[in-house]
This record gives structure tokens, sequence and C-alpha cells, in this order.
């Protein structure tokens, strides 16, 4: 398998389009992942051997930094919070996922607000979608947001609260929604839904945060 087949294969896995891709002069971040950890050599594996290699040279920079006897000390938890804000704010959709009527996940993609300092999220909705139904049953909910282009998701884990208050509408609203409400943000069919989280879990290998080599578990924190 050529170079470029290889990144198209691997790159594809992880959402990453034509545009990120050497052979349009820009290399996608995991040529430039592997570059920076192995140079020469590891682009030579890549074109002989193809994708096995790109696998195996990620998966071995993950084992020796958890083996390097100069271990770095584990991310500081503000640290965690920064970069995981950076990512949602760079991934701009996420996944919605709710507790449905039968018992399983239901997921839909939405636009949140950018994350609040202690990483309350705001999204929208029509009053008469079932996620709102669902949230008056169950107010548990996974938010999944996913940022191909640094290889980073971030998932939060909390409880959604549905809010009409007017000035709060008045404030998390976008003009582009318009056509969608009749009355815009002063109409009944548009409310609000506050999740406050209480886990975070990132990896973001731009970053730093990799996840656990033996339990592959990502980083993550217990919110207040």
């Amino acid at each position: 398998m050529g170079s470029a087949n290889v990144y198209n294969v691997y790159g594809s896995f992880w959402g990453l389009t034509d545009e990120h891709y050497p052979r349009r002069g820009r290399p996608c971040r995991l040529s430039r992942l592997v570059n920076d950890m192995y140079g020469k050599l590891g682009k030579q594996m890549i074109r002989k051997t193809g994708l096995a290699a790109l696998i195996l040279l990620l998966h071995l920079a993950q084992t020796a930094t958890a083996q390097d006897p100069k271990e770095k000390a584990a991310p500081e938890r503000s640290n965690i919070i920064s970069v995981a804000k950076e990512v949602m704010r760079e991934a701009r959709y996420c996944t919605f996922v709710t507790i449905g009527s039968g018992g399983h996940p239901q997921a839909r993609v939405m636009d949140p607000f950018d994350p609040e300092e202690d990483l309350t999220v705001w999204v929208a909705t029509n009053s008469v979608t079932r996620k709102v139904a669902e949230l008056r049953k169950d107010p548990r909910v996974t938010l999944f947001y996913f940022e191909p282009e640094s290889l980073s998701y971030v998932t939060l884990l909390g409880k959604a609260q549905v809010v009409q208050d007017p000035a709060e509408k008045a404030k998390h609203w976008k003009e582009e929604w318009a056509p969608f409400y009749k009355d815009g943000s002063r109409g009944d069919d548009y409310l609000l839904i506050r999740v406050r989280p209480s886990r975070l879990e990132i990896v973001s290998y731009s970053h730093g945060l990799l996840n656990d080599p033996e339990t592959w578990a990502p980083s993550a924190l217990d919110l207040p």
C-alpha cells in the first residue's frame, strides 16, 4: 500500500478529509506526529510497510512514554480543563446523548455554545423534540466532542436541565436559527438545555494527554 493510501485509510478512520493528506501539500496531523517522534526512519517504515507501520509507531510512542524512567508527572487539573475547553471550542459540534424511553441511549449531533468557566454547556432545541421529554424523565446525559485535526476528544457526563427563562433564551441565541423558530428566542417553541458535568474525560495527542497504555483509559477528572 502506498503512503498516500496509508494516510487515506487511517486518516478516514480519524475523520480527516482530503485536504489534510500529504498529496495536497499539507501533511495531516498523523504525518506530523510520526515525523516529530521518529523523523525520516518513521517515514521510511510507513512507505515500505504501510498502515501497519503507522499503527505500530503510534502504539510504540505511547508505550515508550509510559515506560520512560523520566516519565512526566500526571497532568495538572487546570491544564486538563484548559485543553478540554480548547478541544470543545475547536470541535464546534457535539454528540448529545440522552436515555430513551426504552432505556437505550439516544444520540444526536447538536450545535452547543462555548463551555463556561466551570464547563457548563448550553444547547438549544425545540420544545417538542424527543430529547426534551427524555430529559424530564431522566436528566443524565453524555456530551461527546471530537476534533480530528488535533486527534482529540472530550466526553462530559452530567445532568441536564430544561431552561425557559426569557433572559437566558435571549442571551443564548444565534440569528442563523431564526428560520427554525417562528418567534425567535421569545417563542415558546425555543428553549435551552443546561448541562452541568460531573465528570470529564479527554484524550488529546497534540497536547500530550494520552490513554493509559495498559487499560486505554483516558485522562479524567471528577467535577464539583
